[in-house]
């Protein structure tokens, strides 16, 4: 209160507010301890977590993305971190787990440069600078590759670390047949997409049990048991609408005055239904995918006919199939011909595990394609179907892009140096945020040789001794506990994972840095009553109950 005057009260009553050094400080402190959270799972012998929601459901994984986005984060710049690893898994599928250890790192070694007195500002113009001097030396230490060999060793490093049992010789080479089987080639480019990867999975059986289907696996059986179990030379149509009456939009009623014409009406249904039946029939067709119902009587008359069927197909699985078999998605059973069909050497009805699943196989240079997961429990199933998603990208990431980096920390070594001899020639304060930014790209190989029980410094003064010999694609040995050359051990990473890493880590982290004053608003309390309860009863109302 200044001369009298009253208090001027401009944020509402239980509105938090942090300024200043004290933001900045607990800023950085949310994101190191989010990037903590996550560093033990970083490289092949790191650790998994156990998650347990709040429902009793239990995820054990070491992918940074899943781990951060099951996590009830609740500090606002903690939230900002688990960003980049959304991301980070949505742009190439990878290095979730790099980019957080690196923001976190960045923003602690900016914290001793604010001790010093630099301005945050600086701070972030230096870290400009050097990840765009970082990305021009990341092209230089790049080499094109894009052959099967080479996209075998990106999908064994990918899975690297990963808890997939035994099955790791099986899942490589499936992943890179995978990949050349849905590669397009468009205006001279090699285009790669996933999504027509479809993942299924199947607990029950072992790793080595995974296969990959040259076609399409349903998780949906045939809809009567009359009909076949396999059918051969298979044509298929693929049918967008219910086959069943539909009900008027309009409140209907029919009245019938005499009984005799109650079995007119019936007949009137079954007719209708054997008109659906032999239009399916007349083009040709002995398998139906249908995506919407199939009305029991239908049924009966496809099962009479001996046609194969499935009912409330995905929506994505449809687009799937259309592409693996060549058939074209009908709306109208009118529309239906020989032409609109696809085809496929065996569409098959087999039980696996508990469950009866549809094969659509043998297709001639399907566009899409399957891969069935086996596995002990369904806990493994699914961290396998997570480290598949995420390998799958980065091989298909390097089939389209052909640049390969050295792993096992190589790169950051390599850069840490590069980076520190451009500092010199930046001069001003901006050089001191530029070697922050070369010091804090070393946390990734120094937790590599934590995480695999190493000594971190040893192994760090050893690689960089090795990297000031211009020995550039040296990185950790798991295997012997040192140093090697990770091309020659066949330790590949893609380029475009390593730069997206790197750029999103720099983003999150000058942004945190350039906050100087939070404002938080008081969270609105929960209904004392939310059932409906007697809370809100005249003069009781704060009264407990008895």
């Amino acid at each position: 209160m200044l001369g009298g005057q009253m208090p001027i009260f401009i944020l509402k009553e239980g509105t938090s507010r942090e300024q200043g050094k004290n933001a900045q400080r607990s800023n950085i402190e949310a994101a190191k301890a989010i990037a903590d959270a996550v560093r033990t799972t970083l490289g092949p012998k790191g650790m998994d977590k156990m998650l347990v929601d709040s429902i009793g459901d239990i995820i054990i994984s070491n992918d940074g993305a899943t781990i951060l986005k099951e996590m009830d984060v609740e500090h606002p710049t903690a939230k900002m971190i688990v960003e980049v690893a959304k991301s980070q898994d949505t742009a190439v599928g990878d290095g979730t787990t790099t980019s957080v250890v690196l923001a976190g790192e960045f923003l602690k070694q900016a914290e001793e440069l604010l001790d010093q007195g630099v301005h945050p500002t600086v701070i972030a113009n230096g870290y400009r600078l050097a990840v765009n001097e970082a990305k021009k030396q990341l092209e230089k230490i790049a080499k094109d590759a894009s052959d099967d060999a080479t996209l075998e060793k990106i999908a064994r490093t990918a899975l690297s670390g990963k808890n997939i049992g035994l099955g790791g010789d099986l899942l490589y080479t499936l992943i890179v047949k995978a990949i050349n089987a849905v590669a397009e080639e468009r205006d001279g480019k090699v285009v790669v997409d996933p999504s027509n990867i479809k993942i299924d999975k199947k607990n029950g059986g072992s790793v080595n049990e995974t296969e990959l289907i040259e076609g399409i696996v349903v998780d949906k059986e045939k809809v009567h048991s009359k009909m076949p179990d396999t059918v051969k030379n298979a044509k298929i149509a693929l049918i967008d609408s219910a086959l069943e009456i539909k009900k008027t939009e309009i409140e209907a009623k029919v009245q019938i005055s005499d009984p005799s014409k109650i079995q007119d009406f019936l007949d009137q249904e079954v007719d209708t239904f054997k008109d659906m039946v032999s239009k399916i029939k007349k083009s040709g067709a002995n398998v139906v995918l249908c995506q919407k119902g199939i009305d029991d009587i239908a049924q009966h008359y496809l099962a009479k006919e001996g046609i194969y069927a499935v009912r409330r197909v995905k929506k994505s699985d449809m687009e799937k199939l259309a592409k693996a078999t060549g058939a074209r998605i009908v709306t109208n059973l009118d529309d239906l011909n020989s032409n609109a069909l696809g085809t496929a050497k065996n569409v098959e009805e087999k039980k696996i595990g508990e469950d009866r699943m549809t094969f659509v196989t043998g297709c001639k240079n399907p566009k899409a394609i399957s891969i069935l997961i086996r596995g002990g429990t369904e806990h493994v199933v699914s961290e396998i179907e997570r480290a598949l998603n995420d390998a799958i990208r980065v091989v298909a990431i390097t089939k389209e892009d052909g640049k390969v980096l050295p792993g096992g920390g190589a790169v950051e070594a390599e850069l840490s140096l590069r980076i520190r001899e451009y500092a010199t020639t930046v001069g001003g304060r901006e050089q001191l945020a530029i070697e922050s930014f070369a010091r804090a790209l070393e946390v990734i190989p120094r937790t590599l040789a934590e995480n695999a029980g190493m000594d971190p410094i040893n192994t760090l003064i050893q690689l960089k001794a090795e990297h000031e010999h211009s020995k550039k694609n040296y990185g950790i040995n798991f295997n012997d506990n040192n140093v090697s050359d990770m091309f020659e051990l066949g330790v590949y990473e893609p380029l475009k994972v390593k730069k997206h890493a790197l750029e999103s880590a720099v983003e999150v982290a000058t942004m945190i840095l350039r906050i100087d004053d939070v404002v938080a608003s008081k969270k609105s309390a929960p209904s004392p009553n939310p059932d409906g309860g007697m809370g809100g009863m005249g003069g009781m109302g704060g009264m407990p109950p008895y």
